[in-house]
Order: structure tokens, then C-alpha cells, then sequence
């Protein structure tokens, strides 16, 4: 399975039809959840039948599709089914029990609810929330894949943005030639790891480098008035930060991860939990 990843173009009219269709997501979510706590005996299958009745009781549901609905199902019942294995585990301490969402930043859908143009550069949402036609901007191509192969859709709210994600059905193989390396690796806190050959690589620190600016957008963010436009911008330009950091990170880890693989036939390490050790 491969998702890939684009950024979307359109107006503020259609942005907020985005926001009320993940609300709406969310909302589903919750009240499935809900219905569980309530019904502790009622399954998978009990919850996508609910979202039937959410949709005739409340005119807002109806308007979202009704496979988002059921994805909407599918992850409150994937909490849920979380929360029944980490107890058969025995898992110590807490077992994860399932929590309502308060700020829910997507909704996904199936095979229906959106259409998207032969050009492969815009999708249409076709449900009653009026999201659209949205224009794609991204480095991926879509041409390689059939439209059946395409298997979910997330709209996804970021701090600079709107995205969508296509979930492509595909099997992905890369040809290596063996190397006869092996490696061990010994994550740390101070060093990022450790190999079996001495070499170290360091931790690059990027919330420790972009900390003084964090503490600026914080304190502006602080010194605004609850629930003022001026608050939201500074919420929002806080929220760049934290998003860029976590950019950083994931880039940092699969570009180096994808050099060690490259030049190991075997890789060794831990299952260590890096919270247990600080």
C-alpha cells in the first residue's frame, strides 16, 4: 500500500465545507464510541449499521457520505479492538481504553464520495457538504495507477494547509544487490545510534535548534486574547513550527534509515522503548 501525499487549492468557501466534513467525521467517531460504551456487546458490524441511524436522525450526517461514515465507524471499532488486544496481552499498566476525539484534523473515504479529473491535477468531493472541485500540487503521478487501485481518500488539516492522501493498492519491490554486510544498532539519547562498527551519528536536535523561536511564538500566542482573530493567526503560526519540526524529523529518519538498509544485508537491534530509558 502506498499513500501518496498533495496539497490542495481552493477557496475559503470550500475550506470550510473541509472543516465541517471532519467535524463531522469526528462526530460519527464519538457517538459510535458512545454507542459501544453503552452496548459493550455490539461489534464491528453493529457500528456501521449505526451510522445509518445517525444519518436519519441528524440532517448534518446525512450530508457526509456514507462510506466516510463507515471509515468514521471503522476507527472508533479500530480503537476499540486495540484496547481488547492490549488486554489479552496483559499488558502492564494502562491497556489504552478508548477516548472521545476533541480535535479530529481528518475524514477519509472509500471508493465513493469523490471523483477525480482524467488530468490527474484535481479531485471533485461529490457529497452534500459542498467541498468541490480542488486542485492537486504535488511531485507524485497518479497516471501510473488505475482508478480501482486508489482505495481510500483522507482529507487532511495541517497547520499550513488542506491535503489529500490517495491510499494506492500496489505492490512495491526494489531490486538490491547483496552487500554481505551485517550491522548492529544501538539507539541512544545522546548519540541518535550507535553501529556495531564504533560509528556514531548524532542526534540533530532540531527542536533544541529552533527553540528560541518557539518561545517567541508561544509568548505571542499568550499575550493575545482568548478566542480573538489574533490569537487564531498565532496559533496557527505556532502550529508551522511544530509542523516543521516534525518534517525535520521524519526526513532525518528515513533518509538515514534507508542508507543503512541499502548497505546491510542483516540489521540488528533492540526493542527498546526510548520513554522507558529517560
Amino acid at each position: 500500500m502506498l499513500v501518496f501525499e498533495f496539497k490542495t487549492y481552493g477557496n475559503s468557501s470550500q475550506f470550510d465545507a473541509v472543516g465541517e466534513a471532519i467535524r463531522t467525521a469526528q462526530f460519527v467517531r464519538n457517538s459510535c464510541l458512545r454507542y459501544w460504551i453503552d452496548n459493550p456487546k455490539k461489534n464491528k458490524y453493529d457500528l456501521n449499521k449505526y451510522c445509518a441511524v445517525l444519518a436519519a436522525t441528524f440532517p448534518f450526517a446525512d450530508e457526509l457520505n456514507s462510506q466516510a461514515r463507515q471509515a468514521s465507524a471503522e476507527r472508533a471499532w479500530a480503537a476499540i479492538s486495540r484496547f481488547y488486544e492490549n488486554c489479552k496481552k496483559k499488558i502492564p499498566g494502562k491497556k489504552g481504553y478508548p477516548q472521545f476525539h476533541k480535535d479530529c484534523r481528518s475524514v477519509e473515504y472509500k471508493s465513493t464520495g469523490w471523483k477525480l479529473d482524467p488530468d490527474r491535477r484535481s479531485i471533485t468531493f461529490t457529497d452534500k457538504k459542498g467541498i468541490g472541485k480542488l486542485k492537486l500540487k504535488g511531485t507524485r503521478d497518479l497516471h501510473f495507477y488505475q482508478i480501482n487501485q486508489i482505495k481510500r481518500v483522507r482529507l487532511v488539516k495541517r497547520a499550513d494547509g488542506i491535503y489529500v492522501q490517495f491510499c494506492i493498492d500496489v505492490n512495491r519491490t526494489e531490486n538490491t544487490e547483496p552487500t554481505g554486510n551485517t550491522i548492529g544498532l544501538d539507539v541512544g539519547l545522546k548519540e541518535y545510534y550507535t553501529d556495531s562498527y564504533g560509528v556514531t551519528v548524532e542526534n540533530p536536535k532540531f527542536l533544541r535548534k529552533g527553540e528560541r523561536v518557539f518561545k517567541r511564538s508561544q509568548r505571542r500566542v499568550s499575550k493575545k486574547v482568548k478566542g480573538s482573530k489574533n490569537r487564531g493567526k498565532a496559533r496557527q503560526t505556532l502550529g508551522k513550527r511544530h509542523l516543521k519540526i516534525s518534517r525535520q524529523r521524519k526526513d532525518h529518519a528515513v533518509k538515514l534509515a534507508r542508507c543503512v538498509v541499502q548497505s546491510n544485508d542483516l540489521i540488528a537491534y533492540e526493542d527498546l522503548r526510548i520513554k522507558n530509558m529517560v
